[in-house]
C-alpha cells in the first residue's frame, strides 16, 4: 500500500519481553520457510487461510493453533480493533537479509502491514526508498510497501517481528493521518502502552472474504486505471508501446465487464473468464520490463499479472 512517507510511527507500545517469551515457545521446526525459499527468512502463522500453516492470501482467515498458545499476542492483535488479515511472527536469521523488493500483488494494493519488533538488535536496519530505520523492540510502525524496501541483519542475533496485515477502517486511517507528520519523539511521548492482562481473551475479527470469486468490474477498472496512470507518467517509456498497453488493459476491463454482466458468478462462465485472461496474457510484451512504472521503476507486466490477471478469478470450486 502507498503511504505519504516511507515509515510512519504509530502511537502504541507493547511489552516486548512478554512478546519475546511467547515467540520463544515455538521450536525450530515450527517456523515455516519463506514461500520463495529466501534464505534466513521464516515465519510462524498466527492468522492464516483456514487457520493452517500456509502462506496463502486467499480464503477465510482464521486463528491458528500457534495463536491460541499466545495470549498476549492475541491481546496485541485485538488492541487495534481492526479486521485482521494474514498475520504472523517473522524471523530474520542472524547475518541474513530480506532482499530488495516491492510488494505489488493484489493483496498489497489495499492492505498495510503493521510491524512490532519483538526481538531485535540496533544493527538491524530496515530500508524503504531513500530512508533507513532501526525499529526498536515494542514500537509500532507501518511502511510504504509500494516503494523498494529491504531489511539487513548483520548482527549475531535473530530478529523477530510481529507483523499484522489489515486494510484498516476509517478510524485506523484517521489515526495514521493524525500522526503521519509528527516528529517521532512526540509520537513516542504520547504512545499508549498495552500491558499483558492475564485471563483477558479478546474477540478477534478476521477477514472472511479476501476477494470476490469473480473480480467486480468496477474494481478491475480501478486497478487498471491506477496502473495506466503510473506507467504513462514514466517519460522513459516507449510511447508507442504505452499506447498499445493503454488499449490492451482498457480492452480487458471492458470485456471483463461485459462477461460479468452476462454471467456474474455462475459456474458456466468460468471458461469465458479464463479465455479472456489467457488471451490478454498472450498479448503482453515478452520483456517484463518493456514498460515500467514512474513511481518505483517496476515492470508493468508483473504488476498487471499479479494484481489483475491472477486475482480476477478464483478457483472454480469457489464459484456459486
Amino acid at each position: 500500500m502507498r503511504l505519504q512517507h516511507p515509515f510512519i510511527r504509530l502511537p502504541f507500545t507493547f511489552d516486548h519481553q512478554r512478546l519475546s517469551e511467547e515467540a520463544s515457545q515455538f521450536s525450530q521446526n515450527q517456523w515455516m520457510p519463506h514461500p520463495t525459499g529466501l534464505k534466513g527468512n521464516s515465519a510462524i502463522a498466527l492468522i492464516s487461510s483456514g487457520g493452517g500453516n500456509n502462506n496463502s492470501f486467499e480464503g477465510e482467515k482464521k486463528a491458528t493453533a500457534q495463536l491460541d498458545q499466545s495470549p498476549y499476542i492475541q491481546q496485541v492483535l485485538g488492541s487495534f480493533g481492526e479486521v485482521l488479515s494474514r498475520s504472523r511472527l517473522m524471523k530474520l536469521d542472524a547475518r541474513s537479509e530480506v532482499t530488495l523488493h516491492v510488494d505489488f500483488n493484489y493483496h498489497w494494493f489495499s492492505r498495510v502491514r503493521i510491524h512490532i519488533p519483538v526481538i531485535t538488535n540496533p544493527k538491524i536496519i530496515f530500508h524503504c526508498a531513500e530512508q533507513q530505520l532501526h525499529m526498536q523492540a515494542g514500537e509500532c510502525w507501518i511502511f510504504d510497501s509500494w516503494r523498494r524496501h529491504n531489511v539487513v541483519n548483520p548482527s549475531n542475533q535473530d530478529r523477530v517481528h510481529l507483523v499484522i496485515d489489515t486494510c484498516g477502517s476509517s478510524r485506523f486511517w484517521n489515526m495514521v493521518e493524525a500522526v503521519a507528520d509528527l516528529p517521532v519523539s512526540k509520537i513516542e511521548a504520547q504512545a499508549q502502552y498495552l500491558p499483558f492482562r492475564p485471563n483477558k481473551k479478546p474477540v478477534l475479527r478476521t477477514e472472511k472474504f479476501a476477494s470476490s470469486p469473480v473480480m467486480p468490474p468496477g474494481e478491475c477498472q480501478a486497478l487498471i486505471e491506477d496502473l495506466i496512470k503510473d506507467f504513462k507518467a514514466n517519460e522513459n517509456n516507449d510511447q508507442t508501446l504505452v499506447s498499445l498497453y493503454v488499449k490492451l488493459l482498457n480492452n480487458f476491463a471492458r470485456d471483463w465487464r461485459e462477461l460479468w454482466l452476462l454471467h456474474g458468478h455462475r459456474p458456466e462462465a468460468i471458461l469465458h473468464y479464463r479465455n479472456l485472461i489467457e488471451h490478454t496474457r498472450k498479448q503482453l510484451h515478452p520483456n517484463i520490463r518493456a514498460l515500467t512504472t514512474a513511481s518505483n521503476d517496476i515492470g508493468v507486466n508483473p504488476i498487471f499479472v499479479q494484481r489483475v490477471l491472477n486475482a480476477a478469478l478464483v478457483p472454480e470450486a469457489s464459484l456459486l
